[in-house]
């Protein structure tokens, strides 16, 4: 049999066609538009993103026998506003994840509603991408918009919704909203009246393996494909993510350098650390996670090398960064080019060097670059690691993955082992084992990863130089608190 994982991304959608054997046989990609309308403003039309799906749906599956194909599921963007009236129309232009413009609501939740209470309510406080400081903006802004509202949908539920025709949601993705309690995993009462919400207007809930429905008639008809084929909830692009990368079950990590880095944690326990540093959300596995992101991690890279350097001999300029000068660095470096998310969640931190000498060279300074973004991912695993949770070896993938130097880095400033897999996929990859779970090709999520996510390299550290950076580390943790009081009077 065939599944079909549909990554909903920012930029395009990713379709993955998978074998039950877990062997990817085809991949699709379909771009749509993205829009500022003002400075801050990201915004997508849902239309785009259905219309950018049956297109990828049908070349996807075209050279297929298409009576095999089973099931369907999702990986998709995470904290998108969607909203319909009551005759199923989009009443707006969908309000995205990296959309700045909900300062205001964010500071109502978090000061006036007040952080400890959003955090017994959902488990986490307010940032400005979450769902909630949108439907607060929408209210505030857009009243006669926020009267017509009779569904409220995240960006790939939309897509599950004109499939199926069930107004459908799952709990990793929900957990993003900061309107679901994440240690229940319901709704919760208390945001829905802090939003002006009802139940009415919210999906019903599903974990992430769980079939919401089959394909409309109309809609197997257009595609050609079967309607019996099953649709499951799917997770959010980070859950599915680490479903594809075998982040299942207690105290797996994957660590993922892009654009931005994130630290995954899966836990069998739900959990919430007293600060709110990481995110406390519901797993795509059906138990929880805790997520740390920070705003700037492969981009820090691509920052130095091509701002600062201007070249893009990566290779070349690592090579200089020789054995013996690793851990023994003077030079450090705040990672915090465009604000910081976990664990300081704050939008005025930049970033920062400090240390240079007369005899600091080029290599120092690169150098610094790549143990800062190591060493911001470790205070979130130290946060991680407040909560009792042990964790010996981490996946770790993305573009930054690439650099055995930065493998190496970040093995000895973490000190557990790092595992590279076979498959780069990540949440389409995710989204075609939640449909092979969903159809009963997989007896759980957990059985799936374990027979078809592949390790095919590992990195570990050697304790003398691991010893050298927990050093080093302790030094990065007390520069942040020392001058964070300086960044708002310069930003």
């Amino acid at each position: 049999m065939y599944y079909v994982g549909i990554d909903l991304g920012t930029s395009a959608v990713k379709l993955l066609l998978m074998e039950g054997t877990g062997k990817i046989t085809n991949i699709v990609s379909k771009e749509y538009p993205l829009y500022f309308p003002n400075p801050g403003w990201s915004e997508q039309k849902p239309e785009d993103w259905w219309n950018a799906v049956k297109e990828g749906l049908k070349e996807l599956t075209k050279d297929c026998d298409k009576s095999q194909v089973a099931g369907i599921s999702f990986g998709g963007q995470m904290h998108g506003l969607v909203i319909l009236d009551a005759n199923d129309n989009v009443i707006r232009p969908a309000i995205l994840w990296n959309d700045g413009r909900t300062q205001e609501e964010t500071d109502y939740l978090n000061q006036e509603i007040g952080k400890e209470n959003l955090s017994k309510y959902t488990a986490n406080i307010a940032f400005t991408g979450f769902t909630a400081p949108k439907i607060l903006w929408v209210k505030n802004k857009e009243p006669e918009n926020f009267a017509r509202i009779s569904k409220i949908m995240l960006p790939k539920d939309y897509i599950a919704y004109m499939l199926t025709g069930s107004f459908c949601t799952d709990v990793s993705d929900a957990s993003g909203m900061l309107l679901f309690d994440v240690e229940h995993k319901c709704w919760s009462q208390e945001m829905m009246d802090i939003c002006g919400v009802q139940a009415s207007q919210l999906a019903k809930i599903y974990e992430s393996y769980e079939v919401v429905g089959t394909l409309k008639p109309e809609v197997a008809a257009e595609l050609g494909l079967p309607e019996q084929i099953k649709v499951a909830a799917g997770a959010g692009d980070n859950a599915a993510a680490a479903v594809g990368t075998g982040t299942v079950g207690d105290g797996m990590c994957n660590i993922s350098l892009g654009t931005s880095g994130t630290i995954f944690i899966s836990s069998k326990n739900f959990g919430v650390d007293k600060n709110n540093a990481l995110h406390s959300f519901a797993h795509a596995d059906g138990k929880y996670h805790l997520m740390g992101c920070m705003l700037s991690a492969a981009s820090c890279n691509k920052w130095w090398m091509e701002e600062i350097l201007q070249t893009t001999k990566f290779a070349q300029e690592q090579a200089l960064i020789t054995d013996e000068q690793l851990g023994n660095n003077h030079v450090y470096f705040l990672p915090y080019l465009m604000g910081e998310r976990s664990p300081h969640n704050d939008a005025n931190a930049r970033g920062t060097f400090i240390g240079m000498t007369m005899d600091t060279t080029r290599a120092d300074l690169y150098q610094a670059v790549l143990e800062g973004v190591a060493f911001a991912i470790r205070d979130s695993f130290e946060v991680a690691k407040s909560l009792g949770i042990h964790i010996e070896a981490s996946k770790i993938c993305g573009g930054g993955a690439k650099s055995p130097l930065w493998k190496k880095i970040f093995a000895n400033v973490l000190n557990i082992r790092l595992d590279l897999i076979e498959s780069e996929e990540g949440p389409g990859y995710g989204g075609a084992i939640l449909a092979a779970v969903a159809c009963g090709e997989y007896a759980t999520v957990e059985d799936a990863a374990a027979k078809l996510v592949k390790v095919i390299d590992s990195v570990t550290p050697d304790q003398a130089l691991a010893a050298r950076y927990e050093e080093r580390y302790r030094k990065f943790a007390q520069i942040y608190p020392t001058v964070k009081e300086l960044f708002p009077k310069i930003s």
